[in-house]
Formats: structure tokens, C-alpha cells, sequence
């Protein structure tokens, strides 16, 4: 369960870099909030990702940190790495949407 956790924390820390990086350079970007969501909303949606990513790290460690231990460093490089895939393949679809938005 431990390796799960790191994964989906990797998941999460590394899906805030294309909110935060958008939102600080005052980009519009999607979050699943909506397609053309302002840099403020994605500057909070990275920060919000962030968190339940160190919070999912903190279910094993038992301590707030954004990287976890050498043991599940791996995993966590995997997650960020999956997550990554899969934001440059949403991002990178001119159509893309989120499944719970309107046409």
C-alpha cells in the first residue's frame, strides 16, 4: 500500500507544475474546473494538487514533505512521470475536456 501512495503523491506533486508555472506567468490553462480557467484558479489548483500530494506521502512517513524517503523514490518518479504523459497528451488536444463538461 505504501508504494500506492507514493505513486499517486507523485501523481499529484508533478500535475502542479503546468497549473503553477501557467498561473504564475498569468497564462489561462485547463483544470478541471474549466477549459480556459485564469491564472489565479490555477495557481490555487497547483497548490491544492501539491498538498494532497504531500499528504499522500505523509500516510507513509508520517511527516509533511514533498519528496519521499529513497525507498519510494522510484515509484513516486513513475507517478510524476505517468502524470506527466498524460497532461501532455490532454494538453496538447486543442479539444480536449474534461468528462463532466458540457459540449
Amino acid at each position: 500500500m505504501d508504494l500506492l501512495w507514493y505513486f499517486l503523491g507523485g501523481m499529484f506533486v508533478f500535475n502542479s507544475l503546468p497549473h503553477l508555472i501557467s498561473g504564475i506567468i498569468g497564462n489561462r490553462h485547463m483544470t478541471p474546473l474549466g477549459k480556459d480557467s485564469s491564472a489565479i484558479v490555477n495557481v490555487v489548483w497547483g497548490f491544492v494538487n501539491i498538498a494532497v500530494g504531500v499528504y499522500l506521502i505523509s500516510l507513509v512517513t508520517g511527516s509533511l514533505q514533498i519528496v519521499p524517503p529513497a525507498e519510494g523514490l522510484v515509484v513516486y518518479l513513475l507517478g510524476g512521470l505517468v502524470m506527466s504523459l498524460m497532461d501532455a497528451n490532454l494538453f496538447s488536444n486543442p479539444n480536449a475536456k474534461m468528462p463532466w463538461w458540457k459540449s
